[in-house]
């Protein structure tokens, strides 16, 4: 039995050696067998581009402009005017110049003021603006006042900074006295402000 068990791999072993070259030679055969002939390309067509002989149409006449109705009247010739001779005024005795005064030194006040800004709202109207902004600034304040940071998430955070920003941007424009961007930037802070507060 011992002799039966030893036998086995060596018949297996056979087996395999018999079958591994029949397979290396389908393999080789399959490699050299020839492919078929050449393709043959057609030939490009020709390139025939034939001239036409016919030139382009002529331009079109414009059209003729349509007559008027009736030609320009000749303006009627003003009256002649009468040629009568000015009697002479006696020219009134001319005062002899005064000496210019010497310009007097600006007092020290007005050279370190600054110069006047241009304004779009008449000076009654400012007051009545600026406590507008002044008012809208105190509510947008109040409304961040009320909201904790610490519990805002990053984007809510964000926005109260922007709010912050433009609450400060406000306020000097307000020194500058340029109340239209102070009014804008008010209302944006203001806005901001109200939707942080809401939450």
């Amino acid at each position: 039995m011992t002799k039966q068990l030893s036998v086995l791999p060596a018949v297996g072993l056979m087996a395999l050696l018999a079958i591994l070259p029949s397979g290396c030679a389908k393999a080789q055969a399959a490699r050299t067998t020839p492919d078929g002939p050449p393709l043959d390309m057609p030939a490009p067509p020709p390139r025939d581009v034939e001239a036409t002989g016919t030139d382009a149409p002529p331009p079109m006449p414009l059209p003729q402009e349509p007559a008027r109705n009736a030609p320009p009247r000749p303006r009627p010739a003003p009256p002649p005017r009468e040629n009568r001779p000015e009697p002479a005024k006696p020219e009134p005795p001319k005062p002899e110049p005064a000496p210019p005064e010497p310009p007097k030194p600006a007092p020290a006040n007005e050279e370190s003021k600054p110069a006047s800004t241009l304004q779009t709202k008449p000076a009654g109207e400012e007051g009545d603006v600026e406590r507008g902004i002044r008012s809208t600034l105190t509510r947008a304040t109040t409304d961040l006042n009320r909201v904790d940071y610490r519990t805002l998430n990053t984007d809510a955070r964000a926005q109260y900074d922007y709010a912050k920003r433009f609450v400060r941007q406000a306020e000097d424009a307000l020194r500058q006295k340029n109340l239209v961007f102070a009014k804008t930037v008010a209302d944006k802070a203001a806005a901001l402000a109200a939707q942080l507060a809401g939450r």
